[in-house]
């Protein structure tokens, strides 16, 4: 089966095909860092990741590129109400986001640019839309410039909308000289205390919108293959970005890439809300490669209605699977991936992105590990093991990688001293049989949240995570 996407704009399942052959070029509407991330920010994070993985996988040369919206009203408002430079804000929620990518086994980026950096190739569009009878400047003055959305037919083409229904931009208030409530801002002229940047049409900063467009088509080109967010994204966001880029010439995406929003209670997740899980109290409760599964695990258009119970049966699912691999690899040794992934994996991932039916491909393998374990037969445990690592892979989540082996091995290395003492302490017991004295040293460790299971081999031990 060839690669096939549901495409927002065309409102199907289409068969990707990329503008040049081999590559593939990615935009992600990333953070706008008023604030530090939750979990619904990330999940878009850790599906677009397992896209470029597939992508990479299937032997594309993938540009991705992932922007920073560093100056907004959010920002501003945040800054004025800690009394701090909006700068400030912008910095330590984007390492709180870079963290957070991070952490839950993200590949950076091929470029992150900031809207700051990029205002002279935003200038250049609104002067190319200016010239092309799409954008205006203010009569009055105050440097506004806003997209005249009359002018553009085809505006509300991506989000299924007739102009007649779209009611007014949100930027809209009694003091703004806009021709028509429906015109969104370009550029926001100054006002007294905020941040501006010197344009032909006076001082002010840039719409959000604008931000995208420049910054897309800086990086990917005129026109480029995937364009990628969150659902809410859809309107007015991305079709105030579509209309302004293909208005002033470009091709713009080709594809546009969804993902459902990560509710709690039926409720989108907002500070407004107190219901705001942040990626470090997060992963207080399962490990970061555990919270990455169960983000990833389902269709990254279904929506997911966040639970407690929920992510501990995904740690628990993701646990099994790392537990077949490690019990592979003490009687393997080294575990080489595959070169390639099952046929069934690969069709699951070709459609539209099938991340829930390519994880049932990689339980079934665990379940005919488990059962080759069993039987001795070394050689298929090392097709199976071999086959799970590359599958685990290309989802971010094999354990055995250097990626998330690395990321407990400090952690491992304090607590393995320590427990080695115990293990010992309690082998003697049971070699002298003190059962009630080994049962004692076992109850501790687990209250210790350090999990012991007798093997042939002796005991293994783990951290209880949750």
């Amino acid at each position: 089966m060839s690669l096939r996407f549901y495409d927002t704009s065309a409102r199907q399942v289409r068969e990707f095909v990329p503008l040049r052959e081999g590559t593939a070029s990615l935009y992600l509407c990333g953070a706008t860092v008023q604030a530090p991330p939750h979990i619904g920010h990330i999940r878009s994070g850790v599906n677009f990741d397992i896209l470029r993985r597939w992508l990479t996988h299937l032997g594309y040369d993938v540009t991705f590129c992932r922007n920073v919206t560093d100056i907004d009203d959010k920002i501003i408002r945040v800054a004025a109400d800690e009394g701090v430079p909006w700068w400030q804000v912008s910095e330590r929620n984007q390492r709180a986001f870079t963290w957070a990518y991070e952490v839950l086994g993200c590949l950076p980026p091929t470029v992150e640019p900031r809207a700051t950096g990029h205002v002279p190739e935003m200038i250049d569009l609104i002067r190319r839309l200016i010239d092309e009878g799409h954008a205006y400047a203010a009569s009055d003055g105050s440097g506004d410039v806003y997209f005249d959305v009359r002018s553009y037919p085809p505006y509300g083409c991506l989000s299924n909308q007739r102009l007649d229904q779209v009611v007014e931009s949100a930027d809209s208030d009694p003091d703004r000289d806009k021709r028509d409530p429906r015109d969104f801002a370009l550029w926001k002229g100054a006002k007294p205390g905020e941040p501006s940047w010197a344009t032909p049409w006076g001082r002010g900063r840039p719409g959000w919108h604008l931000e995208c467009s420049a910054m897309a088509t800086k990086y990917l080109g005129p026109s480029f293959d995937i364009h990628g967010g969150g659902l809410d994204l859809v309107f007015p966001h991305h079709e105030n970005e579509l209309a302004q880029s293909r208005a002033a010439g470009d091709g713009f995406a080709q594809y546009w890439l969804h993902n459902g929003l990560l509710v709690v209670g039926g409720e989108k997740m907002s500070k407004s809300l107190g219901n705001s899980l942040l990626i470090p109290q997060m992963v207080r409760k399962v490990r970061p490669v555990e919270l990455r599964y169960y983000l990833g695990q389902v269709h990254y258009r279904s929506v997911i209605d966040y639970s407690d119970a929920a992510l501990q049966e995904a740690a628990t699912a993701y646990q099994r699977i790392e537990g077949f691999l490690t019990r592979a690899s003490e009687v393997l040794g080294e575990i080489v991936p595959a070169a390639d992934v099952p046929a069934e994996f690969a069709s699951a991932l070709n459609d539209d992105l099938g991340v829930s039916q390519a994880l049932a491909v990689v339980h079934g393998h665990v379940r005919e590990g488990n059962t080759a374990l069993a039987a001795g037969g070394k050689e298929r445990i090392a097709e199976i093991a071999g086959e799970l690592r590359t599958m685990l892979g290309v989802l971010g989540l094999d354990p055995l990688s250097e990626q998330w082996a690395s990321g407990e091995q400090g952690l491992r290395e304090v607590v393995d001293a320590l427990v080695a003492v115990a293990l010992e302490q309690r082998q003697a017991a049971r070699g002298r049989k003190d059962y009630a004295a080994a049962d004692a040293i076992r109850d501790q460790l687990t209250e210790a949240g350090i999990v012991v299971e007798d093997t042939p081999d002796g005991p293994r031990w783990d951290l209880r995570r949750g």
